[in-house]
C-alpha cells in the first residue's frame, strides 16, 4: 500500500478551485501531489510549484511536458492520475493526452467544451479501461447519498415530481468588466462554451436531480435569459423537465439573485412522501411522509443504525459537527482513490467506494447544455433530450 501520486494541471496561485482540490485530496492521506503544470504563465507556474514544495524538476511549464516526462519515469515514481482544474475550453486536450499515456483523470465540470469532445473522451476511457472522475461536488454530501439510497430502496414509492434550484447572486453586476477573473472566463463563450449560468451551475442542478432521483431527463422546455445588460452568455434560466420514469419537474438556475450565495435546493416527491435537502444546511435531510409527521434525518458518523451505508461511509464527524463543501469534495477524492487502489490490487471496489461521478455523467451534462440552449432558441414547447 502506498499513496497515489497526482499531477495537477491548472490551479496555480492565481486560481480558486485548485486550492479546493488540494485540500480535498489531502483530507484522507491517500493522495500526494508530486508535480504540476499549474499555470500558463511561466512565473506563476514556477512560483506556485515552489510554494507547494514540489520537486523543482517536476514543476512544469505546460501540460504536454508534464504528461510526457511523467510517462517516461519508472513505475515507482510516475504519477497515477492527473487532475485538471483549468477553464472549460482547456479540459479536453490534457484529458485525452493523459489517458493516451496511461494516466487516470480527475476533471472539473462541465467535463469538456463541447458534447462531441465529451463523447470522444468517453470512447477513450472505454478503450483504455482507465478511470475518469468528474467533480460534481454536491453528490459527495452524505445526506444527498442518503436521499438517493432511500429512493433506490423504494421508500418514497414511484417518483412523481422533481424540483431543483440553484440561486447565486455574484453576477448581479457586470463583474467581468470590473477585473473579476472568475466572472470574465465564465461569461466568455470562447472559454466557457455555449452556456453561461446553465453550464456553470445548471449542470450541477441537473446532475443532482438525476443522481438522486435515479431517473434521466427525457424532454425539456427551456427559457434562458441575459439579465445584466452587456453580458455575452445567459446568467439566468428556467427549465421544465420530463423524466424517463414518467416524473416531471422544474429546474431553476440563476446567478443574478442578488444576495444569494450558493442556494442549491432539491425536493423530490413520490407516492408515499418526499425528501428535501439544501446545500447551505447540508447535514439535514427532511423526509415528508404522506401519512406521518415529517422526519428529520441528520448526518453523523455514529448514526449507522439510522442511515444507509452510502451516507455513513461519507460522514466524517460525530452528529452536530458541520460537514460541508470541502468534506463533500474530499469524499469524491476518497472514493475515487480507494477505487484506484482496489484496482491496483486486482480487487473490485466496494459499491460505496465506486460511488463517484464518471465520464457517462459528464457526457449527459454536456448534452444537457446543448439541449437547454437548443430548446431556448426553439419555438417548440417540448424538446427531446438527445445525447
Amino acid at each position: 500500500m502506498r499513496k497515489l501520486r497526482m499531477g495537477m494541471i491548472g490551479g496555480g496561485k492565481d486560481a480558486f478551485i485548485g486550492a479546493v482540490h488540494r485540500i480535498a485530496l489531502n483530507m484522507d492521506g491517500l493522495v500526494e501531489l508530486v508535480c504540476g503544470a499549474l499555470s500558463i504563465n511561466p512565473d506563476i507556474a514556477v512560483d506556485s510549484g515552489k510554494s507547494l514544495f514540489l520537486d523543482e524538476n517536476r514543476i512544469y511549464l505546460n501540460y504536454e511536458e508534464m504528461i510526457r516526462k511523467e510517462s517516461e519515469m519508472p513505475a515507482d515514481k510516475r504519477i497515477d492520475f492527473v487532475t485538471i482544474v483549468t477553464p472549460n475550453f482547456a479540459h479536453f486536450a490534457p484529458a485525452m493526452m493523459a489517458l493516451d499515456h496511461g494516466f487516470n483523470v480527475v476533471i472539473e465540470k462541465p467535463m469538456t467544451f463541447t458534447l462531441e469532445e465529451a463523447k470522444q473522451l468517453q470512447q477513450k476511457v472505454q478503450e483504455t479501461g482507465l478511470q475518469l472522475c468528474l467533480t460534481h461536488t454536491y453528490s459527495g454530501y452524505p445526506m444527498v447519498k442518503q436521499a438517493r439510497q432511500m429512493i433506490r430502496d423504494g421508500a418514497l414509492g414511484k417518483i412523481r415530481k422533481v424540483y431543483v434550484e440553484y440561486a447565486q447572486g455574484w453576477l448581479s453586476k457586470l463583474s467581468e468588466r470590473e477585473g473579476n477573473a472568475q466572472a470574465a472566463w465564465r461569461t466568455d463563450s470562447k472559454k466557457s462554451g455555449k452556456a453561461g449560468c446553465m453550464g456553470d451551475i445548471g449542470t450541477h442542478a441537473a446532475h443532482l436531480a438525476e443522481y438522486v432521483s435515479g431517473a434521466k431527463i427525457s424532454k425539456l422546455c427551456a427559457d434562458l435569459n441575459i439579465v445584466v445588460e452587456g453580458r455575452g452568455l445567459d446568467d439566468d434560466g428556467g427549465v421544465l423537465l420530463k423524466f424517463d420514469n414518467g416524473a416531471s419537474g422544474v429546474l431553476v438556475a440563476t446567478q443574478v439573485a442578488a444576495g444569494e450565495e450558493n442556494a442549491l435546493r432539491l425536493r423530490i416527491y413520490g407516492e408515499k412522501g418526499g425528501i428535501e435537502w439544501a446545500q447551505q444546511e447540508p447535514n439535514t435531510l427532511l423526509v415528508k411522509w404522506l401519512d406521518a409527521p415529517t422526519q428529520v434525518l441528520r448526518a453523523g458518523a455514529g448514526y449507522t443504525n439510522h442511515l444507509s451505508s452510502f451516507a455513513t461511509q461519507n460522514c466524517r464527524t460525530p452528529g452536530g459537527h458541520p460537514e460541508g463543501y470541502l468534506e463533500a469534495f474530499g469524499n469524491i477524492y476518497r472514493n475515487f482513490a480507494l477505487s484506484l487502489l482496489a484496482k491496483q490490487e486486482g480487487k473490485e471496489p466496494s459499491k460505496e467506494n465506486a460511488d463517484y461521478p464518471r465520464v457517462e455523467e459528464g457526457v449527459r451534462m454536456m448534452a444537457f447544455i446543448d439541449n437547454v440552449v437548443a430548446s431556448s432558441q426553439s419555438d417548440k414547447k417540448w424538446y427531446d433530450f438527445t445525447v
